[in-house]
């Protein structure tokens, strides 16, 4: 039954163990992950706490320019690191939260996902559209 996917939680739908990138990656590694995983984004860890999140957004805005600005060789640019461009007011859920508030930020924000954290701060998991999907389609399945 549908109500059933209100008792749902993060924690056992989200993907655990998610692909992370560090601070020091540079845009060079980030753009050959993109292309081989296939992620909007990657969240950015320092040891297992989470610091901020890198969108294929970010990584297009390293190469928007002014009229004004000189253009910075390609090479130079995919040398600068995720630091850089990273996002670290970052939304998150946490492991224990009603799956109804992921699905809810994700309405609200219009994100494709969110990191999703322990109590202790420490990333744990992925949660994606097609994770709230997916639990969806467990609640609805006629036994």
């Amino acid at each position: 039954m549908m109500y059933d996917f209100l008792n749902y939680r993060v924690g056992s739908y989200m993907t655990p163990n998610p692909k992370t990138v560090s601070r020091e990656t540079t845009l060079r590694e980030l753009k050959a992950l993109f292309d081989t995983h296939d992620f909007n984004s990657f969240p950015v860890v320092d040891g297992n706490r989470l610091v901020g999140v890198v969108t294929k957004l970010d990584f297009l805005k390293t190469f928007t320019f002014s009229t004004s600005q000189i253009v910075p060789h390609y090479d130079d640019l995919m040398d600068r690191t995720v630091a850089n461009v990273m996002t670290t007011a970052v939304v998150h859920a946490e492991t224990e939260a009603p799956l109804t508030r992921a699905l809810q930020l994700m309405v609200e924000l219009r994100a494709r996902s969110f990191p999703v954290l322990d109590s202790g701060g420490n990333l744990r998991g992925v949660i994606a559209r097609e994770d709230i999907m997916r639990a969806l389609g467990d609640a609805t399945k006629v036994d």
